[in-house]
């Protein structure tokens, strides 16, 4: 099944994909990485993936560890890192974003989509656009899905709601996202349904966002015998 989907250097079946241009974040760096490390004979491109993975697992034990002594307002801090992160990564990728005349909105939303899923988390995506309101993707293959638990996928959120907002401040459109079931809860795939979002509309990213931080914030108090104080 992964075989189905497309990753970083991967096509689309719409014609304006071809035409779409992105850049690659921390460009200097990839450069760098591509001319002097990618040829080697005695590379292993898997030893990059141990590295995000313990990258990934360091992050995940700063969150734990913040909120555990912290709490609300370490978790704060640190949820606003990763959207500064997010917001910064977005600017270098999509700030000079080249779209074909005609590409629709909902299209733009959607090559994004790809874009973000094959390159800033490296993933297998299968993507589809629905209507012109409306589109969705499978991740096929994260590289946390077996190193993450479904809770511990909540890292991800904040790094994406950096990303929306350069979006949304860069293309006035404003699309939300959801997920409807993920790899790490079971499910075969992670499904993501992206649409247009309606004036008035409540933002149900950060709104599902805010309620695993208050879910961690329950599991603080309650070992802190309920006070919430240290």
């Amino acid at each position: 099944m992964v075989k189905d989907g497309i990753l970083a250097k991967g096509g689309r079946k719409e014609k304006n994909w071809n035409g779409t241009k992105f850049n690659f974040p921390y460009s200097d760096a990839v450069e760098r990485f591509r001319r002097d490390i990618a040829a080697r004979q005695d590379f292993d491109p898997a030893t990059v993936f141990v590295w995000g993975v313990f990258m990934a697992k360091a992050l995940l034990q700063v969150i734990k560890d913040v909120e555990e002594n912290l709490g609300p307002e370490g978790q704060n801090v640190v949820n606003e890192a990763l959207r500064k992160v997010g917001y910064d990564a977005a600017r270098q990728m999509f700030e000079h974003a080249v779209f074909p005349e005609g590409t629709s909105e909902i299209e733009k939303a959607s090559f994004c989509a790809t874009a973000i899923n094959t390159i800033l988390w490296t993933s297998v995506e299968k993507p589809e656009i629905l209507n012109e309101d409306e589109a969705m993707f499978d991740i096929l293959w994260c590289p946390l899905q077996d190193v993450y638990g479904p809770f511990d996928c909540r890292i991800q959120r904040y790094l994406v709601e950096g990303v929306m907002n350069f979006l949304r401040k860069k293309g006035g459109v404003d699309f939300d996202v959801k997920f409807e079931w993920i790899i790490p809860a079971g499910a075969e795939t992670c499904r993501f349904k992206i649409w247009r979002r309606k004036g008035g509309e409540e933002p149900q990213w950060e709104k599902y966002s805010q309620l695993l931080a208050e879910k961690a914030m329950k599991k603080w108090r309650e070992k802190k015998g309920g006070s919430g104080e240290r």
